[in-house]
């Protein structure tokens, strides 16, 4: 190799080691692709994850910032995922769950950021209007994030994540489409089936620990009563629980529901003052060796055999 050749490589590896990709033209690993060329997709957690995997197929390399068994709400992010958060060719959250994830995604610099809270429309969940709760559509911080419970939701979102996915690697724009198509019509037939499952019941009302079921409540006419607010961690007042025992005998509830990922103390106590059944209702946040089905499909259908025991289906 002559010296000029030398210095000209020299100059290319510096101008890669330094960023200056519209000069050099680097590897893909630095504009988001992974080693073996697929896109590199970060997913805030588990919902956003499956939709990104479901999309992008054999396409992408998908990571997901909250580990199995953490809770989504409480996420702290490391310096090290901060950091591989930037090297993203694409970024799928949700904006308004996971504060340090909000911060870290507006300081990324990624062009290609698909955030599901503006794919959809968000609604104020838990104002009670003749003792049932209604969805007020709202952009404040005191929206209602669980849109993934609700399938048609899930599925505009899905939607949206598929444009994203297709902006960030274009080459690949009909596979994606393809496969969005193919989650689309699942959804749509899980839809279907909450609608036809829960049709002939005895109750339309339903304890849980944790308001996270508002928008699969209002999609099917069913209502219900949280022990803590959207936060699974707060704690009840006396006066709340004393509204729920009220609530109880009113609408001959059967069941306190509890999560996975939560500490079920409260709504355990709750269900022995009332002589109730407990049960699991599973807002999705996360896939553990305990989740009730191995995907986001077998989870939900769990949730819908669930509530169909408790509010007396036929």
């Amino acid at each position: 190799m002559n010296t000029r050749r030398r210095i000209s490589t020299a100059i290319l590896a510096g101008a890669c080691g330094l960023g200056l990709l519209a000069l050099s033209g680097c590897s893909t690993a630095t504009t988001g692709g992974s080693g073996d060329g697929k896109l590199r997709v970060t997913a805030s957690f588990y919902p956003m994850e499956f939709l990104a995997r479901q999309i992008g197929g054999d396409h992408v390399e998908v990571s997901n910032l909250t580990r199995p068994g953490v809770e989504p709400h409480d996420l702290e992010l490391s310096p090290k995922q901060t950091g591989q958060l930037g090297e993203s060719g694409a970024i799928v959250y949700l904006k308004g769950l996971q504060p340090a994830v909000d911060e870290a995604v507006a300081q990324s610099g990624v062009a290609h950021i698909a955030d599901a809270a503006a794919m959809t429309t968000l609604e104020k969940h838990g104002n009670e209007v003749d003792g049932h709760h209604h969805g007020h559509a709202t952009t404040g911080a005191d929206a209602d994030p669980h849109i993934w419970l609700d399938p048609v939701k899930y599925a505009e979102v899905a939607k949206g994540v598929n444009t994203t996915l297709a902006e960030a690697d274009p080459a690949h724009k009909a596979d994606f489409q393809k496969n969005t198509n193919a989650l689309v019509k699942k959804l749509d037939g899980l839809n279907a089936d909450f609608e036809k499952g829960l049709k002939n019941r005895a109750s339309d009302t339903f304890l849980t620990t944790h308001a996270a079921f508002g928008y699969l409540a209002e999609r099917y006419g069913l209502t219900e009563e949280a022990i803590n607010g959207l936060d699974p961690e707060s704690e009840p007042s006396a006066n709340r629980i004393k509204n729920l025992h009220t609530v109880a005998e009113k609408h001959h509830v059967s069941t306190v529901f509890f999560e996975t990922l939560a500490n079920p103390a409260t709504a355990k106590a709750l269900a022995g003052d009332l002589h109730l059944k407990t049960d699991v209702l599973d807002p999705l946040e996360g896939i553990t060796d305990a989740s009730r089905g191995k995907d986001y499909f077998g989870v939900m259908h769990a949730n819908l055999a669930a509530l169909q025991k408790a509010l007396g289906t036929k």
